[in-house]
């Protein structure tokens, strides 16, 4: 946000946030409760999920430095968060209120692009998500999320995703049964696709893991 707005905006709005500070798998946001402004990720990353069921999640995104959190809530109709929003690691988060976010929207040409952009490319995500799940094999599903956490989340110094992902929430997020995950992780670290170590994911054979990713 505060790269895009105009700089005489720059002080209205240091003085309308506020930093949040979340430790590991602290909750943000609950689910169907009133939006109360939105979150951007300044360190650390987030979960972002839906609950159905009892206790089972399904992972819609994960969102790290630069992202928006809360932004599903924001509508003309009603404002009520359609997902919940939990650390997926220490984190730092600057907070927006509602009003004064929509103010902003008004008022910046170029952030509400910017926002527009950012909403367009999740959409496209999260189509592609769901044409997946009828589409492709788990192990496609599971090849193209792999993909997917590397282009969102980048690339640390050692070659590995820069997100720490158990198998559960990696399971959560494809679509299937940890089970079935922890079967196609093996077979593709046996086919040395992919490396793992201590909850992170590495790709080693791109054009292979791509090839997946298609059937």
């Amino acid at each position: 946000m505060c790269k895009h707005v105009i700089p005489a905006w720059t002080e209205l709005i240091n003085a309308n946030r506020e930093l949040v500070k979340l430790k590991k798998g602290e909750q943000l946001i609950q689910e169907n409760t009133p939006v109360n402004g939105v979150y951007f990720v300044q360190e650390g990353s987030i979960k972002v999920f839906k609950k159905w069921g009892d206790s089972k999640e399904s992972i819609v995104r994960f969102a790290n430095k630069g992202s928006v959190v809360g932004h599903r809530g924001f509508s003309s109709t009603q404002s009520i968060f359609p997902i919940s929003a939990t650390a997926q690691e220490n984190s730092e988060l600057c907070f927006v209120p509602i009003d004064f976010f929509r103010t902003v929207l008004k008022g910046n040409p170029d952030f509400t692009y910017e926002m527009l952009m950012f909403y367009a490319d999740e959409l496209q995500v999260s189509e592609q998500k769901a044409d997946n799940q009828v589409r492709l094999s788990v192990k496609g599903r599971l090849a193209w999320s792999i993909l997917q956490l590397e282009d969102q989340m980048g690339v640390g110094a050692d070659g590995f995703v820069a997100i720490t992902i158990s198998k559960t929430d990696l399971a959560s997020y494809v679509g299937s049964t940890y089970e079935t995950i922890y079967r196609m992780m093996l077979e593709l670290e046996k086919e040395q696709v992919i490396q793992t170590a201590n909850k992170r994911i590495k790709i080693v054979n791109r054009v292979r893991l791509m090839e997946y990713s298609l059937c």
